[in-house]
């Protein structure tokens, strides 16, 4: 039996990272996870302010999952090396496969308009403003990951082209 996947994407809000995300989960059939819901959902529940919480609720449920035999989509903005480490930890951990994924957009203006023409899917999520995006940390990579530039492209070209990385960093994948 194969092992599970955790397909971990990183990315600033904006780039295409939940469009990509949740267009892999309904080609692979994996369940998909977003921090954003998650840490959302925490705000609206418990009335305080989230730091880490988000992730760490995640990395359980993505534990459990992997656990079972079933792959999981892990959709964050991921920007820093500790939550990279961590995420790829609860792969290991749970005998699990992980592919980092990184979505960027290095058309600035592109970006720009992305950020502030696009709507909420969360319930009462407040989005990143263009300010916020540019002003976000965000660690530069170490580690190996496949990058999917969006820009210029559409959600097709680039899932396709998300897909062919895909198989080729792991060729038994049934995509």
């Amino acid at each position: 039996m194969k092992k599970p996947t955790l397909f971990i994407f990183s990315g600033l809000p904006g780039s295409g990272k939940s469009t990509l995300a949740k267009e892999l989960a309904k080609v692979t059939g994996a369940t998909y996870l977003r921090i954003d819901t998650i840490e959302q959902a925490i705000r609206d529940l418990c009335n305080f302010k989230i730091e880490g919480e988000g992730y760490r609720l995640s990395y359980r449920v993505a534990s459990d999952n992997l656990k079972i035999g079933h792959s999981v989509i892990a959709d964050s903005c991921n920007p820093i090396e500790l939550t990279r480490e961590e995420w790829n930890d609860v792969a290991t951990s749970s005998d699990a496969c992980f592919i980092n994924i990184e979505i960027i957009c290095s058309n600035k203006s592109e970006h720009m308009q992305r950020v502030e023409t696009r709507t909420t899917e969360v319930e009462g999520l407040e989005l990143s403003t263009w300010g916020k995006v540019e002003d976000r940390e965000y660690q530069p990579w170490v580690s190996e990951r496949i990058v999917i530039d969006t820009a210029q492209r559409t959600i097709e070209e680039s899932t396709q082209e998300l897909i062919n990385a895909i198989q080729e960093a792991r060729n038994d994948l049934q995509v």
